[in-house]
């Protein structure tokens, strides 16, 4: 994510540091709040494993993976420490209560979006994508506080969207099999194995078809523009 961005610095170093600040804060806070909303979920359902190994707390340094995250800030893929759930003491049964504990993190991004996005719904602040950045003659203080809280906002619905994916080991898979019905939603989690394999062919199609084949993109990108105008009424750009 910031190699891709570094040409941010060409235009000014101070929007460099502004796009990185809201990065390393949206991250660090995104994923910290992420897992720990799914291990007070858990607990609040009955397993109380989490709570045991002490995640049910905003401290990143209990959730963060240190290389998953270094991956994330440098190229905008990585992960976070899984939270450990044990879905056979859920009071909800394993799959409708793994789908609950597995839907809490993608909303919890959705909450952190909303906030960031108040004092630019306010007038507080204008909206400044940073996808979307043409010039920053004249910006002011006010400016830079709406690119910081816009990539809050952006990179938390990222976080969402992704996350909610069908697709294993990602929170959606989850919710997918708990929200089917019975019998197709076993049927899917037989495709568990899989879904590692798949997620990274499906991240890594882009570089292997020279740009031509952006399955993720296509898919994630309505998604994100959709929710960042809600929040927002701004565009996100993230992959125009």
């Amino acid at each position: 994510m910031l190699l891709t961005y570094s040409d941010l610095i060409s235009e000014s170093l101070l929007l460099f540091l502004t796009f990185f600040g809201a990065v390393v804060v949206a991250l660090v806070a995104g994923i910290s709040f992420h897992e720990c909303s799914h291990a007070f979920t858990a607990d609040r359902l009955g397993d109380h494993t989490a709570r045991m190994m002490g995640r049910i707390t905003l401290n990143p340094m209990r959730h963060l993976e240190p290389v998953g995250t270094f991956f994330m800030l440098l190229v905008g893929f990585g992960w976070g420490r899984p939270t450990p759930v044990n879905p056979n003491r859920l009071r909800n049964g394993p799959e409708t209560g793994r789908a609950m504990v597995a839907a809490a993190g993608p909303l919890s991004n959705l909450l952190l979006a909303a906030i960031a996005s108040a004092p630019i719904q306010l007038g507080l602040a204008p909206w400044h994508s940073p996808f979307l950045i043409v010039r920053t003659f004249n910006w002011g203080p006010d400016d830079y506080a709406g690119l910081f809280l816009a990539s809050l906002v952006i990179f938390n619905v990222i976080l969402a969207v992704f996350n909610l994916l069908p697709i294993a080991p990602l929170d959606g898979f989850a919710v997918a099999v708990g929200l089917l019905p019975r019998d197709l939603g076993r049927s899917l989690a037989q495709l568990e194995p899989y879904g590692p394999a798949l997620l990274l062919l499906l991240f890594f199609m882009p570089f292997l078809s020279g740009g031509q084949i952006n399955i993720l993109g296509g898919v994630m990108s309505p998604a994100i523009d959709g929710l960042t105008q809600l929040f927002s009424g701004g565009k996100a750009g993230v992959f125009s």
